[in-house]
């Protein structure tokens, strides 16, 4: 048995240098393809060894020579399988927006829906491009995006999950595009398209959402916010100051200050400070109406 189990060492195969050389060249070569083209199957067609995109500000933007022949192909280009033809398509859309907004509004919900699959590219290139048509479709057309109701809301949440995210260039963007929001659309249908996002899974979308709110509110009055609902607004803002985040924490503060600024400028009575304290005990648990009066106490 011992016999049996037990072979020779001279049976096993030399390993020579040309065997070597050649094992390891059928090994090294998938290797080197993969590092330098990005792709595994050798069937697919390699990417380009460099392909670069001009971010072009909407101030450099020119109008389009013969719009109405070219809004005819603006939707083939951005269903492009190339993503830098879908790039070159995204500015041309910002294009009929800046210049051309009625030709272009027809076709908006399709190019909002290519925008948002456009950020959830991991092309930050393409990315970067969608998020700054986004800003120029918000521009031009403010208030009537939200008759896209679907279109919209993925496209407001993919805002607000670029501006969470590490990639600086694209963070910043994303930014941008949230303020042109703030300052291009009527505060009150906005705030209620926010508000589901402070409760979001994501801490850095909770605090994202919870700033832009914070600037809604400051540039809201006493009516918007009770056709609001005051309650409501000021039950969010005391969630908000005890979250994970300080940037969420900070923004809460600040909407605290600007509900009790628009309340007690609203009457005579609502600027005894006992009235806001009563206000805050009646629409809170105690814990929480004590941190909204500390809060406000400064400026009694």
């Amino acid at each position: 048995m011992e016999k049996m189990a037990l072979r020779p060492i001279d049976n096993a195969l030399p390993i020579t240098p040309e065997r070597l050389k050649k094992h390891v060249k059928v090994v090294s070569a998938p290797i080197q393809k993969q590092s330098e083209f990005g792709v595994n199957d050798e069937n697919k067609a390699p990417l380009p060894p460099s392909s670069t995109i001009d971010y072009v500000s909407s101030e450099d933007l020119k109008p389009v020579s013969d719009p109405v022949s070219m809004i005819q192909g603006l939707i083939q280009g951005l269903d492009s399988k190339d993503w830098t033809e879908v790039c070159e398509s995204l500015n041309n859309a910002r294009r009929f927006a800046l210049y051309h907004s009625s030709l272009l509004l027809p076709l908006l919900e399709k190019v909002m829906l290519v925008v948002v699959k456009a950020m959830k590219n991991p092309r930050s290139a393409l990315c970067k491009t969608a998020i700054m048509a986004s800003s120029d479709i918000f521009n031009a057309f403010g208030d009537q995006l939200l008759d896209s109701t679907d279109a919209f809301d993925n496209l407001l949440l993919q805002l607000l999950l670029k501006a969470s995210q590490d990639k600086k260039f694209v963070c910043e963007e994303a930014d941008r595009a949230l303020n042109v929001i703030v300052n291009s659309m009527t505060p009150l249908p906005l705030l209620n398209k926010l508000k589901p996002y402070v409760s979001h899974a994501n801490p850095r979308v909770r605090a994202k959402a919870a700033i832009y709110i914070s600037n809604f509110v400051s540039k809201m009055g006493m009516e918007e916010m009770s056709e609001f609902g005051l309650i409501s607004l000021v039950q969010m803002a005391a969630e908000l100051l005890n979250d994970r985040l300080p940037e969420a924490r900070e923004a809460a503060r600040r909407t605290v200050i600007s509900i009790y600024e628009a309340y007690t400028t609203g009457s005579e009575e609502h600027k005894q400070p006992e009235e806001w304290h009563n206000f805050c005990q009646s629409s809170l648990p105690p814990i929480f109406a004590q941190s909204m009066v500390k809060i406000t106490a400064s400026f009694q």
